[in-house]
């Protein structure tokens, strides 16, 4: 790992772009959670419709997930970013359970509620493991959505594991095709910014996420930012909750994994919607070239949207969303 200031982390400039991943806000003690909110609810919990349970995967490692909805209805299956977990899909669980599918999202190995382990933690193992959950719950026409890294395991699951299972796939603010700069991609990001990442997480997590929180990853950064505490409180509670080693290895992840030959391969229609003012996984290095290289994919620019528009702009997103998942 290179030296880093661990207080600026600048990426290479897109165009006349650049994004800051470090030195961005002061903490403030008030914003962090009590330890009451770390807590984890119990292994399996079953209330009429609504289940949340755990599945031994084949390594032997235990993944959390959430089945809400009938059973009998179009299931849709969220994959969440990076250091996150499935609760960062609140708001488009609860919206599309409201319109009658059914709703599944897990937390990653090394996330969240799942097994704190530290073998697994690349792409190959991630698709593999939502494979084993889809067969777990014979999940069939379903619809993926993934987010950040998520949109990477999106990605990877559809063109190796789900032939016959998946209807439509969606790609929002994701990773690929690649974001790590090299010759073969001179538009991504220096090896310098990620390790610049794993820098600020390992001197101090938590107060890198804080910072990561209140600042690029919703825009809070921005001038004319509205800023929602509880917002940054719960992003912070999620990372805090995984595995310190699982999430710095995760960083080479979902930076060098090359997507391309998988976005190649995706024969379902897929949509891809990212910010244009997304300042953790530039547009012009991701969704634009993605969008490309997905047969008949649809791409769907949002103005001024930040890399966590799910959150921000929920109200706007899910019923894009659902127009897509119906159309």
């Amino acid at each position: 790992m290179s030296s880093f200031d661990d207080s600026v982390m600048m990426a290479q400039p897109l165009g006349r772009r650049t994004f800051v991943l470090g030195g961005i806000g002061a903490a403030a003690a008030s914003l962090l959670p009590s330890a009451a909110a770390l807590a984890s609810p119990a292994v399996s919990e079953s209330k009429g419709n609504t289940h949340v349970s755990m599945i031994k995967v084949k390594d032997g490692i235990e993944l959390f997930y959430k089945d809400w909805g009938p059973k009998d209805a179009q299931p849709i299956v969220f994959h969440h970013g990076w250091p996150l977990t499935a609760d960062d899909w609140d708001a488009q669980m609860l919206y599309f359970l409201s319109q009658g599918f059914r709703v599944i999202a897990h937390d990653r190995r090394g996330h969240g509620r799942s097994s704190q382990t530290d073998v697994g933690t690349n792409m190959d193992t991630y698709a593999a493991d939502v494979a084993e959950l889809a067969r777990h719950l014979d999940l069939r026409n379903a619809v993926h959505i993934g987010h950040s890294t998520g949109g990477g395991e999106v990605a990877r699951y559809v063109a190796k594991h789900a032939s016959g299972r998946v209807a439509k796939a969606i790609l929002v603010s994701a990773v690929p095709p690649v974001m790590l700069k090299s010759e073969k991609n001179p538009s991504g990001t220096p090896l310098e910014a990620f390790d610049g990442l794993r820098s600020s997480l390992a001197a101090n997590r938590a107060q890198f996420y804080l910072d990561l929180a209140s600042g690029p990853f919703y825009g809070f950064n921005r001038p004319s930012a509205k800023i929602f505490p509880g917002t940054i409180q719960n992003w912070w509670r999620q990372g805090m909750s995984g595995a310190a080693k699982a999430h710095y290895d995760c960083i080479k992840v979902f930076s060098e994994t090359d997507f391309t030959e998988d976005l190649k391969a995706i024969r379902v229609p897929t949509l891809i919607a990212h910010g244009d003012d997304d300042q953790i996984v530039p547009i012009d290095a991701s969704a634009r070239l993605s969008s490309h290289l997905i047969r008949g994919a649809t791409l769907k620019v949002y103005a001024g949207y930040p890399h966590g528009m799910l959150t921000t702009h929920a109200d706007v997103l899910n019923p894009d969303l659902l127009t897509f998942i119906k159309g």
